[in-house]
């Protein structure tokens, strides 16, 4: 009995060593880099039918990535990024876009497996932004092609933006720094339009999908 417990404990002693060992060489790195790409993005309208069709518009910004313990991170990010909704009539001579410009801060859980060439991650967290600026491009002319323009006279009135978003991607390291391909899903918790009970629009939600290339260097391991 007493052997068998000696052999039990050195065989957990070496296995604790070996779980050591492999944290031991893990080294935490921090990376910063620069990325762009392009959303895809509309807005959800309740209690008054809007027909909307997805809009493009452009992203681009910097990324901080701390990966703290073995595949798993922490990632912030400063945005630049356009969002807003193009509006689909019956007759297609008509058009109206409505474009809002956003500085946004995502801040990630950053879920990463693979070789230390390639990766396979996720990220995944909130994001917060503010729309500081907002442009139309229409030819309606008064025209009221879908007998709803309410939305077109009404501004950006809640400029904080809020909500939740993530995707997955996939990270090639190199001898000249990181490139990341990435895929992102934002749905937005708040409204752009005041919804209050006496308001036009119950939600006015922005929903984006986003495709973005990432460039990183490591500032430390």
């Amino acid at each position: 009995m007493i052997k068998k417990l000696f052999i039990t404990a050195i065989i957990c002693l070496i296995a604790i060593a070996g779980i050591q060992a492999q944290n031991n060489t893990f080294k935490q790195e921090l990376a910063l880099g620069a990325s762009f790409g392009m959303n895809f993005s509309t807005v959800s309208f309740a209690q008054t039918r809007v027909n909307t069709k997805m809009k493009l518009g452009y992203n681009g910004g910097l990324t901080l990535r701390w990966n703290t313990e073995k595949n798993l991170g922490l990632q912030g990010e400063l945005n630049f990024t356009q969002q807003g909704w193009d509006e689909q009539f019956d007759d297609p001579q008509y058009k109206y876009t409505r474009t809002i410009n956003y500085i946004e801060l995502p801040i990630f859980t950053h879920i990463y497996f693979g070789s230390k060439r390639f990766k396979v991650f996720v990220n995944l967290g909130p994001k917060i932004g503010y729309a500081f600026s907002e442009s139309t491009d229409e030819n309606l002319n008064g025209a009221t092609p879908n007998n709803e323009n309410t939305q077109h006279g009404i501004p950006v009135e809640k400029k904080f933006d809020w909500g939740l978003c993530g995707g997955p991607g996939i990270e090639l390291r190199t001898g000249i720094g990181y490139f990341l391909l990435e895929g992102r899903y934002y749905y937005a918790l708040g409204d752009i339009f005041n919804s209050r009970n006496e308001d036009y629009f119950a939600k006015s939600s922005n929903q984006v999908i986003s495709a973005k290339i990432t460039y990183m260097l490591p500032l430390f391991k």
